[in-house]
């Protein structure tokens, strides 16, 4: 067995959510001219407007489309478009991981349509063919508990009827997105620039604003989810006004996150840091005969959410208990080194583990974690 590695990363911090803070964030660099004030206060508005503004520039949305916040981070951004858009005509989901299940779920259980569920093992992505352009579409781009992201948009009929619904809460800011393929994108702050939690977002398309202005779904909406007033889309919302009493703080540390981003070169330049720490993890997985990929094949892994599971021999004979337990015990070695941390994948998912490679993450931290999930396997393994 090789000893312990000398070279620890800089920057342990590769959980999907919340992701690692941009490089050389400080809570002071944070305005606290805002702390303490009333949600309502012009000052206060004008500044959530602000934020929407930089986060439209930065994820390049379109002119034409709209941006509001939602309170519950992305599950709320998702659920809101769902409980106030969905039930004008039939629904397909994409269940091809934990959340997508749980979209779901939602549809069929909780607002009592009856969803065309098109699901995939883990690993894989579901059979596009049988998407019905006529029917409404929720799906995620990018499945955080597998791993598995979307590999493009071309099955997405340009001249579809029904609304396409997008959770891509972890690719907006570090995959492209075809926007003309989708009408309602989420994300939440949480996730690509490692913000806090508590608030998402959702981008509508002009179709997004026509549903919401044109039906009202036959059911109670939540106040904490309506994109509604009596008139149709709460055009309130689009222009900083909140739905509820956000936190300015999350959002003082949003506008951070962007303006770093913006400062380190834009969309194109966030992709390309992702691009780079998925490689050099690629480089890892390659030539370590212990571990693979979740995802099956290239063109659907995902370069932010990087699942991963071991293969090798003695942990294939294991049962799930068993597999479950190397897993926690390699998270605790390399935990108690101060060398990562939150690399154990989803609780749903199958036993493995999950490094994010967003852009907040340095590739020499990438670099430098290898080696400790190396001996974190061989110590654990020997055991």
């Amino acid at each position: 067995m090789s000893g312990k590695p000398n070279l620890k990363p800089a920057r342990p911090w590769f959980s999907s959510g919340p992701t690692a803070k941009r490089p050389g964030w400080s809570s002071q660099a944070l305005s606290h001219e805002l702390l303490g004030r009333g949600i309502r206060a012009p000052e206060v508005v004008a500044r959530f407007a602000h934020g929407l503004k930089l986060t439209r520039e930065l994820l390049e949305v379109p002119a034409d489309w709209v941006l509001v916040y939602v309170p519950g981070s992305d599950t709320g951004a998702v659920e809101a478009a769902m409980w106030s858009m969905l039930g004008d005509r039939p629904v397909q989901v994409l269940a091809f991981e934990n959340f997508g299940k749980v979209w779901a779920t939602d549809a069929k259980a909780h607002l009592k349509l009856d969803p065309e569920v098109l699901g995939a093992s883990w690993g894989q992505f579901p059979d596009v063919s049988k998407i019905d352009p006529k029917m409404d579409l929720v799906f995620p781009w990018n499945g955080t508990t597998s791993g598995v992201k979307a590999p493009g948009a071309d099955w997405i009929s340009d001249d579809r009827e029904g609304i396409v619904i997008c959770d891509a809460t972890s690719a907006a800011f570090a995959m492209p997105l075809p926007w003309t393929k989708l009408d309602v994108v989420t994300f939440s702050f949480q996730k690509a620039l490692g913000g806090e939690a508590g608030l998402g977002v959702a981008a509508l398309s002009p179709r997004a604003v026509e549903r919401l202005d044109r039906y009202a779904p036959p059911r109670s909406v939540p106040k904490v989810l309506r994109l509604r007033d009596d008139k149709g889309f709460d055009r309130t919302l689009a222009t900083g006004s909140m739905i509820n009493t956000f936190s300015v703080w999350t959002l003082e540390d949003w506008i951070d996150a962007v303006e770093w981003a913006q400062a380190a070169g834009g969309l194109e330049a966030l992709i390309a840091r992702t691009d780079a720490n998925a490689a050099a993890l690629d480089r890892w997985v390659q030539r370590t005969p212990w571990v693979e990929y979740l995802a099956e094949t290239p063109e659907i892994r995902s370069t932010t959410s990087v699942c991963l599971k071991i293969v090798d021999a003695r942990v294939a004979a294991m049962d799930d208990d068993a597999r479950r337990a190397l897993v926690t015990r390699m998270k605790a070695l390399v935990e108690d080194e101060g060398a990562a941390f939150d690399i154990e994948g989803h609780r749903n998912a199958p036993a493995g583990l999950r490094v994010w490679c967003g852009c907040t993450v340095e590739t020499a931290d990438i670099e430098a974690l290898t080696p400790w999930l190396d001996w974190a396997f061989e110590t654990a393994i020997a055991e």
